[in-house]
């Protein structure tokens, strides 16, 4: 068992992350997190996005990424193998999880690419099943896959997919149903870890918040709490909130239950539900920052003996 366990994080970029995936998936439907909320349209979105993008488009994007670089970048292969492992590590945890912060955040503020990312925002739940859920283009055109790919042939293989597997643990927690972060809260000798933690990293709390379908309880904030990764980054640009709660209720209350194969293809296929932005002449929505917003940080709810 043990074995098994090392084996799984030693092919994290591989097939450990997606074992992992499965097994917390499993222990949140045994436990009965999912409500009645999982049904045959949910659960098709939920598994075609986690094993297409998987199987499918990210092998096949890295493959031809590289086969590419070559042609663009010729004499520049292992340019950056004399970067030592920490440097490594440490640019390109920056660069990658910054340029997400603004691919994402641009996603919720630009009414036409929040079409491509509403699916992720769909789910009336949190939890393994939906933490894969995007649409197709918003797959194919994230970053991160043709940065991890080009560091990759220049040198920097080693640092990228350990941060890559990194990343990709932290932000599978932060969508899990299972509040792994309440003990940090509830035990006074773990306020100052929860401090730190929750200001360096996504926790289920900050990302929670970030799924929640409202605002107005002071706990939702799918406004901002962008960060993948770091949560550092909505503390630096002002769009950060943290409150130690979660949200009653995830989604959006605009949600039509549009048709599994139009959350995940639009603009190929559209929604046949009227009135859904997903539909063909729909409606197009942004969730979008409001005008002269105040994008000062945030720390809500934390009384003195909390922090």
């Amino acid at each position: 068992m043990i074995k098994f366990v090392e084996s799984i994080f030693q092919n994290l970029s591989l097939w450990g992350l997606p074992v992992i995936m499965i097994i917390t998936g499993v222990i949140e439907f045994g436990l009965g997190l999912y409500e009645n909320k999982w049904n045959k349209n949910e659960r098709i979105l939920d598994i075609v996005c986690f094993v297409i993008p998987k199987v499918v488009i990210r092998p096949a994007m890295v493959y031809f990424t590289l086969l590419a670089l070559p042609v663009l970048l010729p004499g520049f292969k292992g340019i950056f193998s004399w970067v030592p492992f920490f440097w490594g590590f440490f640019i390109i945890a920056v660069a990658d999880d910054l340029t997400q912060y603004w691919y994402h955040r641009l996603h919720h503020q630009l009414p036409w690419l929040w079409r491509f990312h509403r699916t992720h925002h769909s789910a009336p739940y949190m939890g393994m099943a939906m933490a894969s859920r995007q649409n197709l283009l918003y797959t194919i055109f994230f970053s991160q896959i043709y940065l991890t790919a080009a560091l990759t042939h220049l040198g920097l293989g080693y640092a990228a997919l350990f941060v890559t597997g990194l990343k990709s643990l932290i932000t599978t927690a932060a969508h899990s149903s299972i509040k792994w972060d309440k003990p940090f809260y509830a035990k006074r000798w773990l306020h100052p870890v929860a401090w730190v933690l929750e200001r360096l990293i996504s926790t289920p709390a900050t990302h929670h918040a970030h799924h929640a379908d409202t605002n107005e309880d002071g706990v939702g904030h799918y406004k901002g709490n962008f960060g993948n990764m770091f949560f550092i980054w909505d503390i630096i640009f002002g769009t950060g909130i943290i409150t130690r709660k979660y949200p009653a209720s995830y989604g959006y209350k605009e949600y039509k239950q549009e048709e599994w194969y139009a959350q995940f293809l639009w603009p190929i296929f559209k929604s046949k539900k009227e009135g859904s932005e997903l539909s063909a002449n729909g409606p197009v929505v942004a969730d979008e920052l409001p005008e002269n917003a105040d994008l000062t940080f945030k720390t809500e709810s934390l009384t003195p003996a909390a922090i």
